[in-house]
């Protein structure tokens, strides 16, 4: 397997998070890690304590939601909240150039645009959590408290 934390993206991640603390460390994964099921059977963790980083579009808009692996991204309740009739999931292509990653790999940080984040309450009880980190195999392992800070995201009931 080619060395994972040499790769561009992964790199990114990996400076990011070091800034915010250095003792997060990018952890890269035997098995792929692109579905929150798969990244909790690797880690042999609960699938619920898998980050989906989800970039969705509001009009011209684009924002990112850090769910739950066990949950999914309430469209109603990300409507309400931005006070928007149109939000819909982002398109591949339009999550590489906002995010700088390719769906799979999307990290809460270190993003090519500054976008806004919400996170999911839900993630608030699980001890630790783990988030991709630039490519389907690589993770990072953070707490909830530390995602909300490092992220600057906003903490609000989005998922269902």
């Amino acid at each position: 397997m080619e060395n994972l934390l040499n790769k561009e993206s992964v790199k990114k991640v990996q400076t990011f998070i070091k800034k915010f603390d250095s003792n997060l460390k990018i952890l890269v994964l035997e098995s792929t890690a692109r579905t929150a099921k798969d990244a909790a059977y690797s880690l042999k963790c609960e699938v619920g304590a898998i980050v989906k980083s989800l970039l969705f579009k509001s009009e011209n808009n684009f924002l990112i939601c850090l769910v739950a692996g066990d949950k999914r991204c309430s469209l109603n309740k990300l409507k309400k909240i931005l006070q928007k009739k149109d939000v819909s999931m982002a398109n591949a292509e339009e999550v590489k150039k906002n995010t700088g990653f390719s769906i799979g790999g999307v990290a809460p940080v270190a993003h090519t645009v500054n976008l806004d984040i919400l996170i999911d309450k839900s993630l608030n009880r699980f001890q630790h959590i783990f988030a991709a980190a630039g490519h389907p195999n690589c993770v990072f392992k953070i707490t909830y408290r530390e995602l909300v800070k490092i992220t600057k995201g906003f903490e609000k009931e989005i998922s269902e």
